[in-house]
């Protein structure tokens, strides 16, 4: 079936690409499924990761990710008609069975699903807890689970941080992992561990092999704590999220 979204979008995003000269390097290229389905499993550090994500897919083996993203997205008047054209898949984070079963099924069809297991982005830019809903969805379908790490977005545009997205020559590394082949024996909690801990190792290596560092004391935001960065650690990045949630709730609740 014809496209008629995803292709200019993708022309948009590597123009965008070509004018900023980012410094895109993608790792692990060989890893990508030349066909069938498979679920991309990201890390989430940026609002722009979804591009990035799929471009990895795209540049290598010209396969369109189906990301699942919150269904206030699709509601945009302006993102929205474009999510749904790419044929992206909304969630409804009061009622997520609609949009397990539309990524199983278009799994089983042959698509990439894309899927971020944190949740939301990292403040940390460290891996936080990991959600089992990949692992089940590869399990119901019969795919693999593709891990791909990113490292570098955060500088164009991250929560808690003024977006930057005219900001030049930032290197970008999409690093892609061997995929993840489940047996019926494997459990989605289990397979959800490992996929966590060999996305850990691939994000440490990106981290440690990133070739920009911070320009002074001001610019060290996007380095992680353990680091010499001034991100918070991962616990502090918890408790910053439990209180934005507690507000929001609050927020809900006096409307």
């Amino acid at each position: 079936m014809a496209e008629f979204v995803y292709p200019p979008v993708i022309r948009t995003a590597l123009t965008a690409f070509k004018a900023l000269d980012l410094r895109i390097s993608i790792v692990g290229a060989e890893h990508v499924p030349a066909t069938g389905g498979a679920v991309l499993v990201s890390n989430h550090i940026s609002y722009l990761d979804f591009i990035f994500a799929g471009f990895g897919a795209y540049r290598v083996a010209r396969r369109k990710t189906r990301f699942m993203a919150k269904d206030d997205v699709f509601r945009h008047k302006i993102s929205g008609p474009l999510m749904r054209g790419m044929k992206h898949i909304p969630v409804d984070r009061t009622d997520g069975q609609p949009a397990y079963e539309a990524a199983v099924k278009a799994l089983r069809e042959g698509e990439v699903v894309g899927v971020f297991p944190e949740a939301t982005i990292s403040r940390s830019f460290m891996l936080k807890k990991f959600k089992t809903g990949a692992a089940r969805m590869a399990a119901d379908s019969g795919t693999p689970l593709l891990p791909v790490i990113l490292w570098g977005t955060q500088q164009l545009w991250t929560k808690g941080h003024p977006k930057t997205l005219t900001k030049r020559h930032v290197p970008v590394t999409i690093m892609i992992g061997e995929p993840i082949h489940l047996t019926e024996a494997d459990r989605p909690v289990m397979v959800t561990r490992r996929l966590r801990a060999a996305m850990s190792e691939m994000l440490d290596r990106a981290q440690r092999e990133y070739p920009a560092k911070p320009a002074g004391p001001d610019d060290a935001w996007w380095v992680p704590a353990h680091l010499g960065g001034t991100a918070p650690t991962l616990e502090q990045a918890e408790a910053e999220d439990e209180a934005e949630a507690t507000a929001r709730a609050e927020r809900r609740a006096a409307r």
